[in-house]
């Protein structure tokens, strides 16, 4: 019997956040779009942490939103709990954290994906990749199927090759107990892709009725809820919220984890693949930090529907014995039954500096890769590689150059330029600390950075953009105003400023600049404020005045580092370079700049073994060379 034979645009192979992104930017984009899961169920799922956002993550999930993606608009619909973090610091680090109900993040994703036009999802295996000539020409499953395509999309996640592993107990699957993706990995390798292992975990999951609340701290959500999307108002998704808890691991739980370090497979070499660094197990947090004598546990909800708590900061791989003998330590579960195990998982993935910046692989025409197959954690930066490996993937399509996000536009280009850039030998995670200008990459004015972007490409529509355009307008005209109005130092003023504790003034001074006293805002002056418009502005817009008066000096000098930094990024590097012809280059940034051979002097900067004398010397040679940019 002859076997199924199908041609797409475009086919996506994963259904996770980052394929989710992917098929969708696609789909909407104009193209004919299969998006492949090994099942059903593992559509958008959430193998571990059963939230969305948190620092620097928040700030991808608005980014991703700004564009005219997915992931912002499905947590609103079924978050179970909102907050906004480090609030006490400056608004750079503001980042936005949703809990979700994981059975209704999926759900509401599959429907999203079911009623896209142009877009299948369709449950199969895809087992290996047809390239012809260095061209992707389509993928086949492991039934036999051949689905042929102008552009290809890997977004496998933790699937490929999976083993899931506790103390000596080994499960050939892939999270949550889902078929792993067995064959795809090899025929990656026999078309001269390098996979390497990475490793992750995930904690148990308690049963709540067995949990004892009492002992632990209650975390409430923000009463002022702030939506990821910048399509909803507080008002579209206010709800009741559900509490999470806070407790404690103590030095007897420390003990139990010491006395068994031994049966960790982490730690007895069992475990092949390379850890994250920024979310290690609990085994690893007690051995690498013997001054710490307890560490935060987060008892969190997985849904509104279910019993099932998540034990966030306990993620393990020790065996099932030592799983129960230490949580039983730890105040308010000490009768817990554990739901499932918790438990570390391996899997293949790539060497990110095989890719472009626009995430399609140096070496094969049309093959794009993002998500955890890149060496990235997390959701939320899942997402946004997807995102932007489907628009680039529908951009080669219609023969137009990539969406390049550079590291002064967003967070998304920050994450993308470290992969594709630095090499990662262990899991990626976002942090605001990566990003140097993160006074101008803030969560609230994603859409200020990115909408634009969003509707030149096709995922804002028009309804939308207007609306944004219109808030643009607002806040530069009320900047403008607030400017150019100035206030006397009459009684009145003087009277106000007093009420205040405020200094009074000597002479007439802008509104801009009363407004730029830490004790002052935008909406204290209203009062004194006699030329006010009678349009009543809304929160956000207001929050984008009061920063940009109160931080409109940092603000002016980042502006004027991101000048100096887009003057590198501006200086293309020929694709065709030969750097066995530029002398003096050191042997070391010789070889780096052969491997990961950047787009732009700014590029080659940041790969590590580059040194600025190395940057001098090509800058030197390219400047010799005729017709280079």
């Amino acid at each position: 019997m002859a076997n199924v034979e199908e041609t797409y645009d475009i086919v996506v192979v994963g259904a996770g956040h980052a394929g989710c992104e992917a098929a969708l930017a696609a789909a909407r984009m104009g193209f004919e779009t299969i998006l492949f899961t090994i099942s059903m169920d593992s559509v958008a799922l959430m193998p571990c942490n059963p939230n969305i956002g948190g620092s620097s993550k928040g700030h991808l999930v608005r980014e991703v939103d700004a564009l005219g993606g997915e992931m912002g608009k499905n947590i609103d619909k079924t978050y179970i709990q909102s907050k906004m973090l480090n609030v006490s610091k400056g608004p750079a680090v503001h980042s936005l954290r949703a809990q979700a109900d994981k059975v209704e993040y999926t759900k509401q994703m599959r429907l999203t994906l079911q009623n896209t036009d142009r877009l299948t999802l369709r449950q199969a295996e895809v087992a290996e990749l047809m390239i012809e000539n260095g061209e992707v020409r389509g993928v086949k499953t492991y039934s036999g199927a051949v689905y042929h395509a102008r552009a290809v999309v890997l977004c496998t996640g933790t699937y490929m090759k999976a083993r899931c592993i506790y103390g000596d107990v080994v499960n050939y699957t892939g999270p949550n107990g889902l078929q792993p993706s067995n064959y795809l990995s090899d025929s990656m390798k026999d078309n001269g892709i390098f996979i390497r292992r990475f490793k992750t975990g995930t904690p148990a999951r308690l049963d709540k009725r067995s949990i004892d609340f009492s002992k632990m701290e209650e975390q409430k959500g923000d009463e002022h809820i702030v939506p990821f999307s910048f399509t909803n108002t507080e008002e579209d998704i206010k709800r009741e919220q559900i509490s999470c808890y806070l407790t404690y691991t103590n030095e007897k739980t420390h003990e139990i984890i010491r006395n068994n370090v031994d049966r960790s497979p982490l730690f007895s070499g069992f475990i092949e693949g390379t850890g994250p660094r920024y979310c290690p197990s609990i085994e690893d947090k007690v051995i690498k930090f013997p001054e710490k004598t307890r560490h935060q546990l987060f008892i969190e909800p997985e849904g509104e529907f279910t019993n099932e708590m998540y034990m966030g900061g306990m993620s393990s791989s020790l065996p099932e014995d030592v799983q129960y003998e230490m949580i039983h330590t730890v105040p308010g579960l000490e009768n817990v039954k554990i739901v499932r195990n918790a438990y570390a998982i391996e899997y293949d993935c790539i060497n990110a500096v095989e890719l472009k910046p626009s995430l399609e692989f140096k070496s094969i025409s049309g093959l794009f890769s993002a998500g955890q197959i890149n060496g990235s954690s997390g959701y939320e930066e899942a997402a946004a590689q997807g995102i932007m490996a489907g628009i680039n993937a529908a951009r080669k399509l219609q023969k137009k150059e990539p969406v390049v996000l550079d590291r002064s536009q967003g967070y998304i280009g920050v994450l993308i330029d470290d992969l594709v850039t630095k090499e990662t030998f262990e899991p990626y995670r976002m942090m605001t600390s990566r990003a140097e200008y993160r006074l101008l990459l803030r969560q609230d004015n994603a859409d200020l950075r990115l909408t634009d972007i969003g509707h030149e490409i096709g995922l804002i529509d028009e309804e939308r953009y207007k609306k944004f355009c219109e808030k643009r307008n607002l806040i530069n005209s009320e900047l403008e105003r607030l400017n150019s109005v100035m206030v006397g130092a009459n009684k009145k003023n003087q009277e106000f400023l007093e009420r205040h504790d405020s200094t009074p003034l000597k002479t007439a001074v802008s509104l801009a600049e009363l407004i730029r006293r830490p004790e002052l805002s935008y909406e204290k002056i209203s009062e004194i404020d006699e030329e006010r418009p009678d349009i009543k502005l809304s929160s956000e817009i207001v929050e984008q005045i009061n920063i940009s008066i109160k931080y409109e000096g940092y603000i002016t000098r980042q502006r004027q580092q991101v000048e100096h930094f887009k003057k590198l990024e501006k200086r293309r590097i020929p694709s065709d370079i030969d750097y066995d012809d530029v002398t003096n280059l050191r042997k070391e940034a010789r070889q780096k700049l052969k491997q990961i051979r950047p787009e732009s002097l700014g590029q080659a900067q940041r790969i590590s073994g580059v040194s600025p004398a190395d940057i001098s010397v090509l800058m030197i040679y390219l400047s010799l060379k005729p017709n280079n940019p």
